[in-house]
Protein backbone atom coordinates (compact mmCIF):
# COMPACT_ATOMS: atom_id res chain seq x y z
CA UNK A 1 0.00 0.00 0.00
CA UNK A 2 1.50 3.29 -1.06
CA UNK A 3 0.76 6.99 -0.71
CA UNK A 4 1.44 9.75 -3.18
CA UNK A 5 1.26 13.53 -3.30
CA UNK A 6 -0.14 15.18 -6.42
CA UNK A 7 0.52 18.89 -6.93
CA UNK A 8 -1.63 20.46 -9.65
CA UNK A 9 -0.06 23.44 -11.41
CA UNK A 10 -1.32 24.76 -14.71
CA UNK A 11 0.51 27.38 -16.74
CA UNK A 12 -2.27 29.87 -17.44
CA UNK A 13 -2.40 32.06 -14.33
CA UNK A 14 -3.99 35.41 -15.22
CA UNK A 15 -3.85 37.62 -12.10
CA UNK A 16 -0.20 36.84 -11.34
CA UNK A 17 1.41 35.63 -14.58
CA UNK A 18 3.59 32.52 -14.23
CA UNK A 19 3.04 32.55 -10.48
CA UNK A 20 3.64 28.83 -10.07
CA UNK A 21 7.30 29.26 -11.00
CA UNK A 22 7.84 32.89 -10.00
CA UNK A 23 10.55 33.24 -7.32
CA UNK A 24 9.14 33.36 -3.79
CA UNK A 25 11.92 34.32 -1.37
CA UNK A 26 14.46 33.08 -3.88
CA UNK A 27 12.85 29.75 -4.81
CA UNK A 28 10.22 29.01 -7.47
CA UNK A 29 6.79 29.05 -5.86
CA UNK A 30 6.06 25.41 -6.66
CA UNK A 31 9.36 24.32 -5.11
CA UNK A 32 7.98 25.16 -1.65
CA UNK A 33 5.11 22.62 -1.54
CA UNK A 34 7.29 20.09 -3.37
CA UNK A 35 9.91 20.54 -0.66
CA UNK A 36 7.34 20.18 2.12
CA UNK A 37 5.99 16.97 0.59
CA UNK A 38 9.46 15.48 0.21
CA UNK A 39 10.51 16.55 3.70
CA UNK A 40 7.41 15.03 5.27
CA UNK A 41 8.62 11.53 4.46
CA UNK A 42 5.07 10.16 4.20
CA UNK A 43 4.79 9.91 0.42
CA UNK A 44 6.27 7.23 -1.80
CA UNK A 45 6.09 9.62 -4.74
CA UNK A 46 5.67 13.37 -5.16
CA UNK A 47 4.12 14.06 -8.56
CA UNK A 48 3.22 17.27 -10.40
CA UNK A 49 0.33 17.53 -12.86
CA UNK A 50 0.89 20.36 -15.33
CA UNK A 51 0.24 21.31 -18.94
CA UNK A 52 3.31 23.57 -19.05
CA UNK A 53 6.80 22.32 -20.02
CA UNK A 54 8.49 25.13 -18.05
CA UNK A 55 6.62 24.21 -14.88
CA UNK A 56 7.46 20.56 -15.51
CA UNK A 57 11.17 21.40 -15.74
CA UNK A 58 11.12 23.45 -12.53
CA UNK A 59 9.17 20.71 -10.73
CA UNK A 60 11.65 18.04 -11.75
CA UNK A 61 14.56 20.23 -10.66
CA UNK A 62 12.87 20.57 -7.25
CA UNK A 63 12.66 16.80 -6.87
CA UNK A 64 9.17 15.95 -8.13
CA UNK A 65 8.11 13.57 -10.88
CA UNK A 66 6.19 14.72 -13.95
CA UNK A 67 5.15 11.50 -15.70
CA UNK A 68 3.18 13.24 -18.47
CA UNK A 69 1.80 16.64 -19.41
CA UNK A 70 -1.83 17.32 -18.58
CA UNK A 71 -4.40 17.40 -21.43
CA UNK A 72 -5.46 20.90 -22.50
CA UNK A 73 -9.10 20.30 -21.55
CA UNK A 74 -7.98 19.94 -17.92
CA UNK A 75 -5.87 23.10 -18.00
CA UNK A 76 -8.20 25.96 -18.93
CA UNK A 77 -9.67 28.60 -16.62
CA UNK A 78 -12.74 26.48 -15.89
CA UNK A 79 -11.15 23.10 -15.27
CA UNK A 80 -11.44 22.12 -11.58
CA UNK A 81 -8.09 21.29 -10.00
CA UNK A 82 -9.44 18.08 -8.49
CA UNK A 83 -10.26 16.79 -11.99
CA UNK A 84 -6.62 17.27 -12.96
CA UNK A 85 -5.58 15.45 -9.79
CA UNK A 86 -7.95 12.62 -10.66
CA UNK A 87 -6.50 12.37 -14.16
CA UNK A 88 -2.99 12.00 -12.76
CA UNK A 89 -4.12 9.56 -10.07
CA UNK A 90 -5.78 7.31 -12.63
CA UNK A 91 -2.70 7.50 -14.85
CA UNK A 92 -0.42 6.46 -11.98
CA UNK A 93 -2.70 3.60 -10.92
CA UNK A 94 -2.35 2.01 -14.34
CA UNK A 95 1.18 0.98 -13.35
CA UNK A 96 0.86 1.17 -9.55
CA UNK A 97 -2.54 -0.22 -8.49
CA UNK A 98 -1.38 -0.44 -4.86
CA UNK A 99 -1.79 3.31 -4.31
CA UNK A 100 -4.22 3.57 -1.40
CA UNK A 101 -3.85 7.15 -0.17
CA UNK A 102 -3.10 10.43 -1.86
CA UNK A 103 -2.81 14.08 -0.97
CA UNK A 104 -3.84 16.77 -3.43
CA UNK A 105 -1.63 19.82 -2.85
CA UNK A 106 -1.99 23.25 -4.42
CA UNK A 107 1.14 24.80 -5.99
CA UNK A 108 0.73 28.23 -4.39
CA UNK A 109 1.08 26.98 -0.81
CA UNK A 110 4.54 28.21 0.22
CA UNK A 111 3.56 28.17 3.91
CA UNK A 112 2.45 24.53 3.86
CA UNK A 113 4.54 22.61 6.37
CA UNK A 114 5.92 19.09 6.27
CA UNK A 115 4.52 18.64 9.77
CA UNK A 116 0.95 19.34 8.64
CA UNK A 117 1.34 16.82 5.83
CA UNK A 118 2.58 14.22 8.31
CA UNK A 119 -0.33 14.94 10.64
CA UNK A 120 -2.82 14.63 7.80
CA UNK A 121 -1.51 11.32 6.52
CA UNK A 122 -1.18 9.85 10.01
CA UNK A 123 -4.76 10.81 10.83
CA UNK A 124 -6.07 9.46 7.52
CA UNK A 125 -4.29 6.15 8.01
CA UNK A 126 -5.53 5.97 11.59
CA UNK A 127 -9.10 5.45 10.42
CA UNK A 128 -12.25 7.30 11.32
CA UNK A 129 -12.20 9.51 8.24
CA UNK A 130 -11.75 8.72 4.58
CA UNK A 131 -10.84 12.25 3.59
CA UNK A 132 -9.44 15.30 5.37
CA UNK A 133 -9.37 18.97 4.36
CA UNK A 134 -6.90 21.59 5.54
CA UNK A 135 -9.02 24.41 6.99
CA UNK A 136 -8.73 27.52 9.13
CA UNK A 137 -11.30 28.66 11.73
CA UNK A 138 -13.48 31.59 10.72
CA UNK A 139 -12.73 34.29 13.35
CA UNK A 140 -16.25 35.73 13.53
CA UNK A 141 -19.84 34.43 13.98
CA UNK A 142 -20.65 33.12 10.53
CA UNK A 143 -24.44 33.45 10.93
CA UNK A 144 -23.96 37.23 11.17
CA UNK A 145 -22.53 37.46 7.65
CA UNK A 146 -24.22 39.94 5.32
CA UNK A 147 -24.16 40.63 1.60
CA UNK A 148 -24.74 43.78 -0.41
CA UNK A 149 -27.02 44.20 -3.41
CA UNK A 150 -26.06 46.02 -6.58
CA UNK A 151 -27.46 49.23 -5.09
CA UNK A 152 -25.40 48.79 -1.94
CA UNK A 153 -28.19 47.76 0.43
CA UNK A 154 -27.35 45.12 3.03
CA UNK A 155 -29.09 41.79 3.43
CA UNK A 156 -28.47 38.84 5.70
CA UNK A 157 -27.00 35.67 4.26
CA UNK A 158 -28.68 33.54 6.94
CA UNK A 159 -32.24 33.61 8.33
CA UNK A 160 -32.96 36.13 11.08
CA UNK A 161 -33.38 33.43 13.73
CA UNK A 162 -29.84 32.22 13.02
CA UNK A 163 -28.39 35.74 12.94
CA UNK A 164 -30.05 36.54 16.28
CA UNK A 165 -28.28 33.72 18.11
CA UNK A 166 -25.71 34.64 20.71
CA UNK A 167 -22.25 34.40 19.20
CA UNK A 168 -21.17 31.90 21.87
CA UNK A 169 -24.03 29.60 20.81
CA UNK A 170 -23.06 29.57 17.15
CA UNK A 171 -21.09 26.59 15.85
CA UNK A 172 -17.43 27.05 15.03
CA UNK A 173 -17.08 27.53 11.29
CA UNK A 174 -14.15 26.78 9.03
CA UNK A 175 -13.00 27.74 5.56
CA UNK A 176 -10.99 25.69 3.10
CA UNK A 177 -7.50 27.21 2.84
CA UNK A 178 -6.69 25.74 -0.58
CA UNK A 179 -3.52 23.97 0.53
CA UNK A 180 -3.94 20.23 0.98
CA UNK A 181 -6.63 17.55 0.78
CA UNK A 182 -6.06 13.98 1.98
CA UNK A 183 -7.99 11.02 0.57
CA UNK A 184 -8.36 7.30 0.55
CA UNK A 185 -8.12 6.66 -3.18
CA UNK A 186 -11.28 4.55 -3.46
CA UNK A 187 -13.28 7.15 -1.56
CA UNK A 188 -12.05 9.98 -3.79
CA UNK A 189 -12.75 8.09 -7.01
CA UNK A 190 -16.33 7.50 -5.87
CA UNK A 191 -17.14 10.79 -4.12
CA UNK A 192 -14.46 13.29 -5.16
CA UNK A 193 -14.98 16.44 -3.01
CA UNK A 194 -18.32 15.51 -1.43
CA UNK A 195 -18.44 16.38 2.27
CA UNK A 196 -20.08 14.21 4.88
CA UNK A 197 -19.50 12.11 7.96
CA UNK A 198 -16.41 10.54 6.40
CA UNK A 199 -14.66 13.92 5.91
CA UNK A 200 -12.58 15.36 8.73
CA UNK A 201 -10.40 18.42 9.14
CA UNK A 202 -6.79 19.36 9.71
CA UNK A 203 -6.62 22.81 11.27
CA UNK A 204 -4.04 25.17 9.77
CA UNK A 205 -2.60 28.05 11.85
CA UNK A 206 -4.21 31.31 10.63
CA UNK A 207 -0.81 32.80 9.77
CA UNK A 208 -0.16 29.93 7.37
CA UNK A 209 -3.45 30.34 5.51
CA UNK A 210 -2.68 32.88 2.79
CA UNK A 211 -4.54 32.86 -0.52
CA UNK A 212 -2.16 34.32 -3.11
CA UNK A 213 -4.20 35.94 -5.88
CA UNK A 214 -2.78 39.47 -6.05
CA UNK A 215 0.57 41.22 -5.75
CA UNK A 216 -0.49 42.41 -2.30
CA UNK A 217 -1.17 38.80 -1.27
CA UNK A 218 2.27 37.83 -2.55
CA UNK A 219 4.05 40.52 -0.55
CA UNK A 220 2.10 39.63 2.59
CA UNK A 221 2.89 35.93 2.18
CA UNK A 222 6.61 36.66 1.83
CA UNK A 223 6.53 38.78 4.98
CA UNK A 224 4.78 36.01 6.91
CA UNK A 225 7.18 33.36 5.59
CA UNK A 226 10.17 35.51 6.56
CA UNK A 227 8.80 36.02 10.07
CA UNK A 228 7.95 32.34 10.56
CA UNK A 229 11.45 31.35 9.41
CA UNK A 230 12.99 33.81 11.88
CA UNK A 231 10.88 32.37 14.69
CA UNK A 232 12.21 28.93 13.87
Amino acid sequence: MSAIAIITARGGSKRIPRKNIRPFLGRPMIAWPIGAALESGVFDRVVVSTDDPDIAAVARAAGAEVPALRPSDLADDYAPAHKAARHMLELLRETDPAIRHFCHIYPTAPLLSADLLRQGMERLRGGGFRSLWAVVPVPYPVFQLMGASGSGSLYRLFPDDKAAMRSQDMPQSYVDVGQAYFFEVDHFLEHELALGEHTGLIEVPPDSAVDIDTEEDWIRAERIATRLAAEG
